[in-house]
């Protein structure tokens, strides 16, 4: 049953969680984890601290839900770049991703997870071993995907799949630091296709 939760802006308890949650998503993804203050988070959100503790819990259970949202939101290039038909094709659909999305004029620059990967205090420990566990799963969807590759022959034999996927991933979130810094999107695709210039070919 719904109630009503009379907060600090006074706002029903009866909101949209959705919109909320992709409110908060783009507050993280422009100023990080620790960057991201209950204050600010709450006005952008349209609610009060009270309503917002009641539907999502409290700042790290929030950040979750935004990670989660945006990796299946912004982030999901990743998931239908390893769908492609050749290393190469994955390894050229990753970078393409990850430079649309950091420097996509609607949105923050930069990456969600890198912003939010540089938070220093022991108050964020714990979304920093979250975003090392986001990162490494990454990293091992990718290698993965790169073992096939070795044993149908799109790679060399010699490739080191784990190798491989850990100088792909690290450039692509090079990419994204480079564009959080504000370097622009010919320039991030300069830089991506000189690497991919280097990729080994069976």
């Amino acid at each position: 049953m719904e109630t009503k939760q009379c907060g600090p802006i006074g706002r029903p308890r009866g909101f949209d969680t959705d919109q909320a949650l992709e409110r908060a998503m783009l507050v993280f993804w422009e100023h990080g984890y620790e960057g991201a203050s209950l204050s600010c988070l709450t006005r952008a959100m349209g609610i009060s601290t009270t309503s917002m503790y009641a539907a999502f819990g409290n700042k790290e259970e929030l950040f979750r839900k935004a990670l989660e949202r945006y990796t299946e939101g912004p982030s999901a290039y990743l998931a239908r770049a390893l769908e492609e038909s050749t290393a190469l094709g994955v390894a050229t659909a990753i970078l393409a991703g990850t430079i649309r999305t950091t420097t996509r004029p609607s949105h923050p620059q930069g990456c969600l997870g890198v912003q939010s990967a540089l938070t220093a205090s022991e108050s964020g420990r714990e979304v920093r071993e979250l975003l090392v566990a986001w990162r490494n799963d990454s990293h091992s969807s990718v290698r993965d995907r790169f073992r096939r590759s070795v044993d149908e022959g799109d790679l060399p034999p010699e490739t080191d799949p784990g190798l491989l996927a850990r100088c792909l991933t690290t450039f692509a979130f090079g990419l994204a630091v480079q564009a959080a810094s504000g370097v622009c999107r010919d320039e991030l695709q300069e830089a991506a296709d000189a690497f991919l210039r280097t990729w080994p070919l069976s």
